[in-house]
């Protein structure tokens, strides 16, 4: 695609209480850094009408592909706790390199949460 892809960004603000919002964004260039696309999407989140307070104000730092399309989807309602060394985005690849392509689902959370609920992944509600 010429004018870039689409990617959903879900974004996880609690993993306990499976606390999350979807928000889409359209016309992402795959040649841009996971870094230069992070700090895109925590701005918009930031400034985004329609989401509560806590969620634009949340420290987001970390992005885990969570599902890409013809493939198959985890059974876990807010993010896949499994091969974080190939989902887990690094900052300096480009999001090409990363395994971004159209309609790919991206989770992006708090990386010091996501460890604490790695150790102990039981659900509050």
């Amino acid at each position: 695609m010429s004018g870039g892809v689409t990617v959903t960004v879900r974004l996880v603000r609690s993993f306990e209480h499976r606390n999350f919002r979807l928000v889409v964004h359209r016309g992402v260039g795959l040649d841009q850094t996971v870094q230069e696309f992070l700090d895109f999407v925590r701005g918009d989140v930031a400034l985004r009408d329609g989401l509560p307070p806590p969620f634009r104000r949340h420290s987001y730092d970390t992005m885990k592909i969570i599902h890409q399309p013809h493939g198959s989807k985890t059974n876990d309602l807010v993010l896949n706790l499994e091969d974080d060394e190939k989902l887990i985005l690094r900052t300096e690849q480009t999001l090409r390199d990363a395994g971004v392509v159209h309609e790919t689902e991206l989770a992006l959370f708090c990386d010091a949460d996501y460890r604490q609920y790695k150790k102990n992944p039981v659900s509050s509600w």
